[in-house]
């Protein structure tokens, strides 16, 4: 099962699951290295939908819709999210 993730230049990056276990590289040997930074980016990706999710819900409790693109840079790691 492959995972699709966008990079700071607007890149994609493929990464595919070794027997769903993200601790351990294609060839089935452990990678920690590898699990970390897949582990770090799930958490800013969690970080930024709850941020996402957060700012909808102040608009339709405030009686407004959004109707442009949200572009934000996270003062933490430097990553601009569209």
């Amino acid at each position: 099962m492959p995972f699709t993730w966008m990079t700071r230049s607007g890149g994609e990056v493929e990464m595919e699951m070794a027997n769903n276990d993200l601790r351990r590289n294609a060839e089935g040997y452990s990678d920690p290295t590898a699990y970390e930074a897949i582990k770090n980016l799930d958490a800013d990706d969690e970080r930024f939908h709850k941020l996402l999710n957060t700012i909808f819900t102040i608009c339709e409790l405030s009686g407004f819709h959004l109707e442009e693109r949200i572009v934000l840079k996270d003062l933490q790691t430097g990553k601009v999210w569209r």
